[in-house]
């Protein structure tokens, strides 16, 4: 009986494990069917392109920094082959509840459906973009190691290649177009050479790894929430930004409606890009005295930027202080570059989306170069 009981366990433990990580479909395997809705409002089924020679099924997304360095490629591989009798469609496997702030800090968007609508507009996408991170059945059935991960079929739906798009994520350092030299083989009716590769890229956000999600915000409302006043001199010092990077400054009040309703996407921009060269100061126009409710508010916002308030009841002074041709108004923003040169002020409510892209074109390329090129391109 003992015997028994652990074998049910140790097949339990392996089918959870089995079912957190699919395997990647077998080369010579079928292509799966599916039916997902796509950013174009259309839904998509493997008979959709029954009429291609060839279907390439890529996995992809919008917040992977990698991703985003091939989409170009992938575009263009779309349209280089299109007329050849070649399909291309792309699938977003990611779960969005299972991707954690820290994983945004090369993107503008996460990877609900949609945002992947605003991306594909973005960049124009010119294949269907198709959408799986609820379910994730369809991803579970191809396998995707990571984003991106290419699927290249035959005319009987075979599979005949799947791994990279290329040998290298910088464009300028490839030296093997895996994914075409696949399709020109199918095309050619000859063997792949070589037909599995490694698929370099951001792992597939299953949705096991919500826990990770979880377990960061419960981090975050851990760390401390301070509130400091801030004189003539300080906000002065301020504007010239004495931080080393990107400067967010927001300048808010408890009593603006405005202010207290978009307070929690600065909070958000903060905790997707504070690991890299980024930083952002709130500061509070509420007069000193005020200061108990202004606290409250920033912890229940679990605000741990740094907070600032003004130091005396002269609001104007201070509010010229930092910027002499501010007409007072709140909410204020006002994003700093690491020279210090303003790159963009707002008086009014914010297009956080603006501001995110904003700020992504600015940062330098710290770890991941190419980063900087892909923001300041469309």
């Amino acid at each position: 009986m003992k015997l028994t009981i652990a074998a049910l366990l140790l097949a339990c433990c392996g089918a959870l494990f089995a079912d957190e990580n699919p395997p990647t479909l077998a080369i010579g395997a079928s292509a799966p069917d599916f039916k997902l809705p796509g950013v174009d409002g259309k839904t998509y089924s493997l008979q959709d392109f029954a009429a291609s020679k060839v279907l390439v099924v890529v996995f992809t997304c919008d917040h992977c920094p990698t991703a985003q360095l091939y989409e170009g490629r992938i575009k263009k591989l779309a349209a280089d082959y299109r007329d050849r009798g070649v399909a291309l469609v792309a699938i977003q496997p990611n779960n969005p509840s299972a991707i954690r702030l820290d994983e945004l800090g090369y993107t503008d968007l996460s990877d609900s459906f949609d945002e992947m609508k605003l991306r594909a507009a973005y960049r124009h996408f010119n294949f269907p973009f198709l959408y799986d991170g609820e379910t994730q059945s369809v991803a579970r059935a191809y396998g995707p190691t990571a984003t991106p991960h290419v699927f290249v079929f035959d005319q009987d739906r075979k599979l005949r290649y799947e791994g990279r798009v290329d040998s290298s994520q910088r464009e300028a350092l490839v030296k093997r177009q895996d994914a075409r030299l696949a399709i020109d083989a199918v095309l050619a009716g000859q063997p792949v050479a070589v037909p599995r590769t490694p698929a370099v890229g951001c792992s597939t956000k299953w949705a096991y790894k919500k826990a990770g999600g979880e377990a960061e915000m419960e981090s975050i409302d851990k760390e401390p929430v301070v509130l400091d006043p801030a004189g003539l001199d300080q906000l002065k010092a301020l504007r010239k930004n004495p931080t080393g990077k990107v400067l967010l400054v927001d300048f808010w009040a408890t009593w603006c409606g405005p202010c207290t309703s978009e307070f929690p996407e600065f909070q958000k921009m903060y905790r997707m890009y504070r690991k890299r060269q980024f930083d952002m100061v709130t500061v509070s126009v509420n007069f000193p005295d005020e200061s108990k409710g202004v606290l409250r508010f920033l912890n229940a916002q679990h605000a741990s930027t740094k907070n600032l308030i003004f130091a005396t009841n002269e609001t104007y002074d201070q509010m010229a202080a930092f910027d002499p041709t501010w007409d007072a108004g709140v909410p204020y923003t006002v994003l700093i570059g690491i020279d210090g040169k303003v790159i963009y002020h707002k008086q009014g409510e914010i297009d956080p989306l603006e501001v995110r892209r904003l700020i992504l074109a600015n940062l330098p390329d710290d770890d991941y170069i190419g980063q900087q090129a892909y923001w300041n391109s469309k």
